[in-house]
């Protein structure tokens, strides 16, 4: 069976196309509640999960690209290990994808389709909590009180997707990027509030079809509220907002920063001695330059000392 290829397209098409998929990639699953949660030094954590996404990538109307929509099945493993750190709590969590991928759009009257399967950008976040959240063991864990914690990541995104310099459509992004961020987690009684402020820069792409291309800074805010109830089970409501990331291809200004902001709801419940299954969705509330889809993923959990 021969191999499902994207059209060729004319590069000032292909640049918006590519953009576009680019971002769905990258940012479609920073929404993340309790990344500064107050737990045990020496957790591990592993978890497996699969993420569906179908949606609408909507590129410039002056173009003869419509209803670009892409779905995507995502395989991920991840690994979150605390400690220790100056007598503060500190985390590094690795997370790895697999993707299969199909999209089809309309070009200029006619439906093209395509598909990409391999592995996506690898991330890792290193975090440490500065305030409200000492590094406890398990036993005296147990005792204490979280009220307000204070707490800083960097994460970075390893270029480890699968790329082809010669091709319009990648999983991977062929660059390096790192989010210094910021969060503030309070609680309320049974409830948890959560802001995370960050920035995510980037190296550029030297093999963007023959050309460079560059990317300015984007900017993302989260918010999550969590309810807890006594059997550790707990619904959340969460929102994030990324805007900015304007490209630039052989010094060349696209038109291509976003705005867009997305909403959601995430269920987990625990199913067993240290294990929990955790279910998200989110959906586009608003968007400029496309984004448009939503996801629903299923996470299942194993934490151990």
């Amino acid at each position: 069976m021969p191999k499902k290829t994207f059209l060729v397209l004319p590069k000032k098409y292909l640049y918006v196309l590519l953009f576009f998929l680019l971002k769905y990639v990258a940012f479609s699953q920073d929404l993340e509640p309790r990344v500064y949660a107050n737990v045990p030094k020496k957790l591990n954590v592993a978890a497996f999960g699969y993420v569906f996404m179908d949606g609408n990538v909507l590129t410039d109307p002056s173009l003869p690209i419509s209803d670009f929509t892409l779905q995507s099945h995502n395989l991920a493993a991840s690994y979150v290990r605390t400690f220790g750190l100056a007598n503060k709590l500190a985390r590094v969590q690795v997370s790895l994808p697999f993707t299969f991928m199909d999209g089809s759009a309309m070009v200029n009257g006619a439906m093209v389709t395509g598909s990409r399967t391999g592995f996506a950008d690898m991330k890792v976040r290193f975090g440490i909590n500065l305030l409200g959240s000492p590094a406890l063991d398990k036993t005296n864990f147990r005792s204490f009180e979280q009220k307000t914690i204070l707490g800083v990541s960097l994460v970075t995104s390893v270029p480890t997707g699968r790329y082809y310099g010669d091709k319009r459509v990648n999983i991977g992004t062929n660059r390096w990027g790192i989010k210094p961020e910021i969060g503030i987690s309070k609680k309320f009684s049974h409830v948890y509030a959560e802001v995370y402020g960050g920035v995510w820069f980037y190296t550029d792409n030297n093999d963007f079809l023959g050309k460079k291309m560059e990317q300015k800074p984007t900017y993302s805010l989260q918010a999550h509220a969590s309810y807890y109830f006594k059997n550790n089970m707990w619904v959340g409501f969460n929102t994030n907002w990324f805007f900015g990331g304007k490209t630039i291809v052989d010094g060349v200004s696209e038109a291509s920063e976003i705005d867009n902001w997305r909403v959601g709801g995430t269920f987990s419940t625990p199913v067993g001695k240290g294990q929990s299954i955790k279910l998200q969705y989110h959906v586009g509330a608003y968007t400029n330059n496309g984004l448009n889809y939503y996801a629903l993923s299923a996470v299942y959990q194993y934490s151990f000392f």
